[in-house]
């Protein structure tokens, strides 16, 4: 519980700072995808922390780091980066064009696709708190989709603008089969050190996908271009916003990692989606976005969605401790019975 804690605190902490860092990035001058996709997966090298010190320092544990990967997980987790990767950019596209409380509702959306692919995939039963979460919040999207037109930016075409929330679609649907995909994975996974290793092969092949793109729109030297004369804050405000950007994305993905290998992707992606309703308020309070009626009635029901599926997991935990009661004390009396039943063939025999 200490551990699962640790890791929604993270997650809290980087959902929220990155994507209002992100939207940062682009409300001031700063224009490249690739970039804002690229800042999401290089900071993978801070996840040594968390592998290297539990063994050399705080010796929690006798497993050296980056053994007992078996060539077929290194290899799912390239494939599984690379769709990471491709997930970032759409996220990159989708954030530069919408406001952050727009795309926070949207990605909402990611729920109902990790459903789908959680039952798909990892067997997931579907009961009635699953299904009226995902309703809920697939009534949300779609309410926010009707009223799109009104809550486009200013010089924002409406072509623009429905790229930019096709986008956000796009990478809630990859992110909702990235999380089932990383908890089958998972199940060869006994210790939360595999799951970190297992992490940094992930972003280090989205990484790559994100390096090969910003070399093709011109390299490492259009970051510095960008920093002297596009954004308008200065060189120096641009590279403490890119490197709070990379260790806010680490937050984000080390959280996720930790949540689905702890608990399971569907419960995972709902505390995300609990976080959303928090991005829409957070837009809000610091960039000013526009929060009229639909965003009101699109929250209150991201919020109810959520509600009821921590209500339906709080009744079917209670529902399992009282089985396991039940269980322990028919074990206790039918292992009674059993003693009392041979006491007495004991004392029949020895009285024969």
């Amino acid at each position: 519980m200490f551990l699962l804690g640790i890791n929604y605190i993270l997650l809290f902490i980087g959902s929220i700072s990155s994507s209002l860092l992100s939207k940062f990035y682009f409300n001031h001058k700063g224009d490249s995808r690739w970039v804002s996709t690229w800042v999401q997966s290089a900071g993978f090298p801070l996840l040594l922390l968390p592998i290297y010190l539990p063994f050399y320092v705080f010796k929690s544990t006798h497993r050296k780091p980056f053994t007992n990967l078996t060539p077929k997980m290194l290899l799912l987790s390239i494939v599984i980066g690379f769709l990471l990767g491709l997930n970032n950019l759409l996220f990159s596209w989708g954030n530069s064009y919408l406001p952050v409380s727009t795309n926070s509702l949207v990605l909402s959306s990611q729920l109902v696709f990790t459903l789908i692919t959680c039952v798909i995939i990892v067997k997931q039963k579907i009961t009635y708190t699953n299904l009226n979460c995902v309703i809920l919040l697939t009534l949300s999207s779609v309410m926010l989709a009707l009223g799109s037109s009104h809550d486009k930016p200013k010089d924002l075409t409406k072509t623009k603008y429905f790229i930019g929330f096709f986008s956000t679609i796009g990478a809630g649907l990859l992110f909702a089969l990235y999380l089932p995909l990383m908890e089958k994975i998972y199940k060869e996974v006994y210790c939360y050190s595999m799951v970190m290793e297992m992490q940094i092969v992930m972003e280090l092949a989205a990484t790559v996908l994100a390096t090969l793109g910003m070399i093709i729109d011109g390299g490492f030297s259009e970051m510095k271009k960008e920093g002297k004369n596009v954004f308008d804050l200065g060189e120096k405000a641009y590279w403490l916003t890119v490197m709070f950007n990379v260790v806010t994305w680490q937050f984000c993905f080390m959280g996720t990692a930790g949540m689905v290998f702890l608990t399971s992707s569907l419960t995972g992606g709902v505390c995300m989606t609990a976080l959303m309703a928090v991005n829409v308020l957070g837009g809000v309070i610091v960039y000013g976005d526009n929060f009229g009626g639909i965003k009101v009635v699109s929250t209150l029901l991201c919020i109810w969605g959520f509600s009821s599926y921590l209500y339906g997991m709080y009744m079917k935990m209670k529902e399992e401790e009282e089985k396991k009661k039940d269980d322990s004390l028919e074990k206790l009396i039918k292992n009674d019975k059993d003693e009392e039943e041979n006491m007495t063939e004991i004392h029949v025999t020895h009285n024969t």
